[in-house]
């Protein structure tokens, strides 16, 4: 017999992986009939760097908004597929600890749904998968999307 979840996330960035993550992340939270929260993490030194070392107010509204805009349309996706507690989150942070440890403290999460990273091998051995992060240290169990 299969375990049984409570709470589902889903971290999303955007990448080509995300798809899969979220269609996996809906069945798993379907079968169990629990919470899927989709949750995108914003980090902001990445974009400081490119703007002269401060990124204005207005830079990070704008992306907020679009990242949004962009959960919403996750959301709507499990609602049709047929998932009635669906919520959608926008965390500032280093992804490997929101992921791992903050957002499942604050919201129970039972499991984890990750892709396989978006990175190539020089990256990874330079930031360190979030992926693998994840897999180390969360509480929670993981599960991994390819």
């Amino acid at each position: 017999m299969m375990q049984g979840y409570k709470n589902v996330l889903a971290p999303v960035d955007g990448s080509k992986i995300t798809e899969k993550v979220l269609e996996t992340a809906i069945q798993v939270a379907k079968r169990n009939n629990t919470r899927l929260d989709i949750l995108n993490v914003l980090e902001i030194n990445q974009f400081a760097d490119g703007y002269g070392g401060a990124v204005s107010g207005d830079v990070v509204y704008k992306m907020v908004d679009e990242i949004e805009t962009r959960l919403r349309v996750y959301q709507k996706q499990a609602q049709r597929a047929g998932l009635t507690d669906v919520e959608i989150h926008v965390r500032f942070g280093n992804p490997k600890t929101v992921i791992a440890q903050e957002f499942p403290n604050d919201h129970e999460t039972g499991l984890i749904v990750v892709g396989t990273t978006g990175m190539n091998a020089v990256e990874r051995l330079v930031v360190g998968s979030v992926t693998s992060y994840v897999t180390r240290m969360a509480k929670a169990d993981v599960l991994i999307v390819k």
